[in-house]
């Protein structure tokens, strides 16, 4: 079931016109950790799980594959039809933390796969996936660490190496958001919101992608302006691709695909 109503109140959504994008590039990376995140959050057959910032569904499609009743929101309603289509059997909808649509109590699990730092403060978002899981429920969550592995440095080196303007980091990570960046600070982010048996670790995968698509997908990201303070001109933008794809050759596969290593925390509390 779809509903798509607005909200009244959401903070702009900058990917709401690069959605199918999102999914070909940085979605695609970031579904790395999604099964660890379902493991962790004990997400199976019958399993009432929430799926918050579902963005293109894969979390939510992954979750009903393995028999979960999944409900799946995001402030964006470009990603969630994006997310009914990738997860059809899940109740999809727009909404936004840290206020969500739900009564107390009314999952088994609550999760997220990149979702903190970009949702409000964040000790306001895990109070609120704390309040709609039951008692011996779950909150799961994964984020981005601030020691990234080496295939995600990529296109910031190859940014510097042109002289390209970065993007601000208070857009990438707002600082009243509150987000630690760490395994400790995430662990003592979901302990303070109330949250049993807290604590975080840090995975691990292989971003897989052919070469060419991987080069073509971030000239398309650099187009949109959406990866640099102002909008790089088209001289500039292959100058940017050519380094980076330099840059990424060590990762290069036998078979023509890139293997960029990735990491990423994934932190859990019981209510």
């Amino acid at each position: 079931m779809t509903d798509t109503r607005q909200l009244d109140h959401r903070d702009v959504d900058l990917w709401e016109e690069h959605a199918a994008l999102y999914v070909r590039t940085l979605g695609a990376a970031c579904a790395g950790p999604v099964a660890a995140l379902l493991d962790a959050a004990q997400v199976g057959p019958g399993t009432r799980v929430l799926d918050v910032g579902t963005g293109p569904g894969t979390v939510a499609a992954v979750a009903a594959d393995r028999g979960a009743a999944v409900t799946a929101v995001d402030p964006s309603p470009a990603m969630v039809r994006l997310a009914h289509e990738a997860a059809p059997r899940a109740r999809t909808l727009v909404a936004a933390l840290p206020r969500l649509p739900f009564p107390d109590a009314c999952f088994d699990a609550a999760v997220g796969n990149f979702v903190l730092g970009h949702a409000g403060p964040t000790q306001a978002v895990v109070a609120e996936l704390r309040r709609v899981v039951r008692p011996g429920g779950r909150v799961g969550l994964t984020g981005w660490t601030d020691a990234p592995a080496a295939g995600q440095t990529l296109v910031g080196r190859a940014l510097h190496a042109v002289g390209a303007p970065r993007l601000p980091t208070d857009r990438l990570r707002p600082s009243q958001s509150g987000y630690p960046g760490d395994a400790a600070g995430m662990a003592r982010l979901l302990g303070s919101a109330g949250l049993r048996q807290a604590g975080c670790r840090v995975v691990a995968w292989d971003h897989r992608v052919g070469a060419a698509a991987w080069s073509e997908g971030l000239a398309r990201l650099l187009g949109t302006g959406l990866l640099t303070a102002t909008a790089p001109d088209p001289a500039t933008v292959d100058r940017i691709v050519g380094h980076a794809a330099a840059l990424s050759t060590p990762f290069l596969s036998p078979d023509g695909d890139l293997r960029l290593p990735h990491v990423a925390l994934l932190a859990l509390g019981w209510r």
